[in-house]
């Protein structure tokens, strides 16, 4: 029972690194065009780019989500003081990035709240 366990918590693991590895590769290539855009194409540098900043910052809280969902199922096969430690601190890190992240898409979204609301609206 043990040893199926253990097969079963390894590959979950693995499909959810998989998973948290292709969204966070996915809003980087995003991220990557909307950049080369911006350099591109400065006309497009000021809102879009903060837009794509915005996006971008999803798909990593989405990625570190997966990810660390992914270090609490390996961790359950082999739960040693060591690997409890090393989940901790992983988890530390990976929240405290998350909260910054987080942090910077709430004043992004304010802002985008301000300028809506000093921008003249038309009539009729």
């Amino acid at each position: 029972m043990k040893e199926w366990l253990t097969v079963v918590t390894e590959n979950a693991a693995l499909i959810i690194d998989a998973m948290a590895l292709l969204v966070i590769a996915v809003g980087t290539i995003e991220m990557f065009f909307k950049c080369l855009r911006a350099v591109l194409v400065p006309s497009a540098m000021g809102r879009e780019l903060r837009d794509g900043y915005l996006r971008y910052a999803r798909w990593l809280i989405a990625g570190l989500t997966f990810q660390l969902a992914a270090d609490i199922v390996d961790s359950a096969s082999a739960p040693t003081w060591d690997v409890i430690g090393r989940l901790a601190a992983i988890a530390v890190i990976r929240t405290f990035l998350n909260y910054f992240l987080e942090r910077d898409v709430l004043e992004a979204r304010e802002i985008q709240r301000e300028e809506l609301s000093k921008s003249p609206r038309p009539t009729g």
